[in-house]
Formats: C-alpha cells, structure tokens, sequence
C-alpha cells in the first residue's frame, strides 16, 4: 500500500513540473490544499498534445510487515460477500454509508455460506466399533439411492418416515448410516416447526432443502433430516392446538413431495429446476400426523423395532471403550427385556455417580460452584470407573425401580382425587362416587331421606 500511494504521488509530481500539462492538474481535496495552491499558477494552453501514461501498482513482500492488517488481502481467496461482511466497522465511518445501508452490507444472500442446519460426522463406524442395524442400513440406503437415480416410470416417494418406540437410537442409527455414506445432512428439529411469525416454519423448510439442493449441486451428496416430526407438526388429543404453522409445515411437505425438483422460496420464483433432495423424518407416532402426508405416494414408512441381536450390536457400540466381554452384554440385554437403547445409555452414566460423590465430598458441597465454574485448576477428571457386570446390574435394578414408582404412584391422578388433602375426604369421596353410580330414583329417595332427617335434627334441637 505504501510503494503505491508513492507510486501515485511520483506520477503528480511529474505532471506538476512539466509546464505542458499544467492544466491538467484537478483542484482536488485528494491532492491537499499545498497541491490546490500550487496548481493555480499555471495557465491553461489549448495546444497540447498527451501522451498515454500508465500508472502500475508495485508489491514488494519485503515491505509487508506485520503490522499491517490488509497484509492478508494479497492472498485471500474467499467469498467478496463475505470480505465485505467481515470488514464491516473497520474501516473509517467517513467512508462508508450509515449502518444498515451501503456497501459494507452485504447484498447478497449465498447458500455457499455454511447454512446453520448443516451437520458434518467425521465418524467411521468400523473404527469407532458403533453398529448399524442390517435392516435400518438397508432401507435408508435403498430410499436414498432410489432418490438420486431416474428409474423409468416409476414414481419414488420422497419422504422416508422412520417411526418407532422412544429411545429407540431412529436419530443416530440415520447419522452413522450418513457417516458411512459419506452425507453431511442439513438438519431440523420439531422446535423449528412452530413460531410466532406466521408461515416462518414453512419457509425455513424451504430454505433449508433448497440449501441441501445447491450442496448436491456442487457434487456433494446430500438429504433433509428431520427429528420428531410429529412432535411439531402432530395432533395427541383435543388439548393440542392447531394453528395455521402446522396447517402450512404439512401443505409445504405435501407440496415439497410432489414437486421436488420445483421447490420456490416465497416471494421469489425462478424457473431452473433444482436437483431433487431426498427427505427422511423421524418420529414415534406417525398417525398423529395429517393423513394425506403419510400416504404411500408420498411418504415410504419404516417402523424400526430393533431385535435382540440389534440391542446386542448397539450396546456393543455403548460399552466400547470400557472394556466390557461380550457375554456380559448378552446377559446385560438378556436382564433387561423390552427395555429401550437409551436405558443402557443411562446405565453407562450411572456409574459414574460414586466418582462424582467421593470428588463432592473431598471438595466440599459448599465449594462445588468455585471449583466448576470459572476454576483457575480447570473442570476436575475422573478416571475411568471399572464396569463389571455386578455393579451394571445393580444400576439397571435402581433404573427399574424408578419407573415402577413413576407408574405405581401416579401423583397427578392422586392429586386431583384427594384434593392434597390426604386421606381427610376420602368417605366424602366415597360418598360422591356412590351417588354418581345411583339411578335417579335413588338418589331422589336418598335426598328426601336426608331432608327428613335434618327437619328431626332440627325439632330436637329446638326442643
């Protein structure tokens, strides 16, 4: 910058010296008030001939020091989009245009940026010794492959439901088959299909698979995976309401569906086609959905149960770095039937309680906040706790327990029962249930009976 500004100011000077180019000489502020005064003592001539002259900008990289912050500009190869943004502020505020306006804004808006519902795995499941389901494996891949090829005369629905019991891994199995496949997946969650703005989720589907489009675009594989579909987009009852964002998030996939290569953003319409993304939502209950979505046209349903031999592989994967035998885990999944994968997830943590417990006990509850939070020492370690089958079980037997007391005891029902009165109102409660079995002539009978005996309570008394 330095060589080019003398540069420029070389080139002045000479123009200044030479008498037959006085007039050429602007009255400039860029030139200073001393350049202003010294140009007005020459005279203007009309006979002069100009010559071509070329101003070049020299670089030397031995005078690039490093103090300089636009030292990095001879090299940098990035998006001007993005310079512009990361330049914002730096520059003097004489020139540049009021905040909100002008050319330190950017103006355009690029999906090359990295989209915020962009996930990237650097997982090799056969490394990381995690397991993926044969039968999971298999339905994901065929429904991704038969999306990206043209098979003739066939209509391939767009959309792969993934349904099943809670805990059952639906999110991550989908994760290790992208690892494996090489997809980094743009991704949604059932929170971003509900806002106060109405149609904002609508449009961010959108966006959000038009973003995954100009991935596969550019040569890279890609799909949309959305979590808990029906969780955001379900109806469970009559107390759920249903507003005009769960209405638009299931037009917009219907749409999306049947017309996957035609997808507009609202407001804007462009006629090139994009590439045709394939969609898989996961979900518990998919019958709690609009029922023209989940049509077979439309949507490829997957119930995902996994066997016995697929808790066994997955546990395999949740207990690989603890060294715990195989046939420790085959009993560990054999004591436990029915139980959901993320039961042993929570297992595995349990076990780390009595190293945290002998570390709150040596630190001293009242100095747990210190230590944890902003500690010049750092968060504390543990070691590795030893996991042998006996202490797995015992764990599992205390998990057991705490679902049985959540089932047995059922506070919410107790609550409205006894209205937190104990046992004070049970024969009132009695009393109440026993009237509403009656028919009405009974209870007609037993309300005269209860009169007549208030009208005899009430002569005694008198008498």
């Amino acid at each position: 910058m330095a060589t080019t500004v003398a540069t420029i100011g070389a080139v002045n000077r000479t123009l200044l010296n030479n008498s037959n180019y006085g007039g050429l000489v602007p009255n400039s502020a860029f030139l200073g008030r001393r350049m202003k005064n010294f140009s007005s003592r020459f005279t203007t001539t009309s006979n002069m001939v100009i010559g071509n002259f070329k101003i070049v900008a020299e670089y030397d990289e031995e005078k690039q020091t490093e103090k300089d912050k636009w030292r990095g500009l001879a090299f940098d190869t990035s998006d001007d989009q993005q310079d512009i943004a990361r330049g914002k502020g730096l520059a003097d505020p004489l020139f540049q245009a009021p905040m909100g306006t002008g050319t330190h804004n950017a103006i355009m808006s690029s999906y090359e940026y990295i989209s915020a519902g962009l996930r990237q795995y650097n997982l090799d499941n056969n490394v990381d010794g995690f397991y993926i389901a044969p039968a999971f494996m298999d339905k994901l891949v065929v429904h991704i492959v038969k999306n990206f090829i043209s098979l003739p005369n066939i209509k391939v629905p767009l959309i792969l439901g993934i349904w099943g019991g809670k805990g059952q891994g639906k999110s991550f199995q989908c994760e290790l088959v992208f690892a494996k496949m090489g997809i980094n997946p743009i991704m949604m969650s059932a929170g971003e299909l509900e806002s106060g703005n109405a149609g904002e989720p609508a449009k961010l589907i959108r966006q959000r698979y038009r973003e995954a489009a100009d991935l596969i675009k550019k040569g890279k594989m890609c799909c949309l995976l959305i979590n808990d579909l029906d969780a955001g987009a379900g109806r469970f009852g009559g107390t759920t309401q249903y507003t005009v964002n769960n209405q638009m998030v299931n037009a917009t996939l219907m749409n999306i569906a049947d017309n996957p290569t035609n997808v507009q953003l609202p407001g804007l319409y462009n006629k090139e086609e994009n590439p045709r993304v394939p969609i898989i939502v996961t979900g518990n209950d998919f019958s709690t959905l609009y029922a023209p979505l989940i049509r077979d046209g439309r949507m490829e349903k997957f119930y995902w149960a996994p066997t016995h031999e697929d808790c066994i592989g997955i546990c395999t994967g949740i207990f690989r770095t603890d060294g715990v035998p195989k046939e420790d885990i085959v009993k560990l999944v054999g004591t436990f039937p029915g139980q959901s994968i993320d039961f042993f997830g929570a297992l595995r943590a349990r076990v780390y309680d009595d190293e945290v417990r002998k570390w709150a006990a040596g630190v001293g509850v009242e100095r747990i906040g210190k230590s944890l939070v902003n500690s010049k020492e750092g968060p504390p370690t543990f070691d590795q706790p030893k996991m042998t089958l006996e202490k797995l079980l015992e764990y599992g037997n205390m998990l057991i327990k705490e679902q049985e007391n959540v089932m047995r005891v059922k506070l919410a029902e107790k609550y409205l029962k006894e209205a937190a009165l104990g046992d004070a109102n049970e024969d009132v409660f009695q009393f109440q249930t026993s009237l509403d079995s009656m028919g009405e002539e009974q209870r007609n009978r037993l309300t005269s009976l209860f009169l007549k005996a208030v009208q005899i309570h009430l002569l005694k008394t008198e008498s």
